[in-house]
């Protein structure tokens, strides 16, 4: 089934490669350079916590790094457990996965961690600054919450899922 590597290769590239783009001509951290206005910027950080820079403590990317290559072997047997006729499930499994390993390469790579840089908002109200990764993980979650409940809603009518 190519509809799970293809996502995850996709991910994986656009996000190392965005993210060195970021680190070698933003430079300096915390520098707001405007892409659309005040609402899309791009401002270098890194991540040394988990999502939205939640701290784990000193171990944080030890213990972020477990948790991940866990959370692959999950995903992994996930989409191994996948029938070939739900390529939307696949697909939403290779997203969080190539997410999730774009992430665990960069906090491999860089010891202050992850690389943020995508920065929205307006003013002062921001969100989080994000990468694609973080794109890749959230898109692919939401997608599968949506295949896993019509799965659901199709089990308990006629047995067969309509999306997935």
């Amino acid at each position: 089934m190519v509809s799970f590597q293809v996502p995850l290769a996709g991910i994986v590239v656009l996000d190392i490669v965005t993210k060195y783009v970021a680190h070698v001509t933003l430079r300096l951290e915390h520098i707001p350079h405007q892409v659309v206005g005040n609402i899309v910027r791009w401002t270098l950080l890194y991540n040394p916590g988990a999502a939205f820079g939640l701290s784990l403590g000193p171990q944080s990317r030890w213990l972020l790094l477990g948790i991940t290559g866990l959370m692959l072997g999950i995903l992994w047997r996930l989409y191994r457990a996948t029938p070939a006729d739900r390529w939307i499930r696949a697909i939403a499994l290779g997203l969080v996965a190539g997410g999730a390993l774009g992430n665990l390469l960069t906090r491999i790579w860089s010891p202050r961690g992850v690389v943020d840089f995508i920065d929205v908002g307006i003013g002062t109200s921001r969100w989080p600054a994000f990468n694609v990764a973080d794109i890749g993980v959230t898109t692919g979650a939401l997608l599968l919450a949506l295949v896993f409940q019509r799965e659901e809603a199709s089990a308990h009518t006629d047995g067969n899922a309509t999306l997935a």
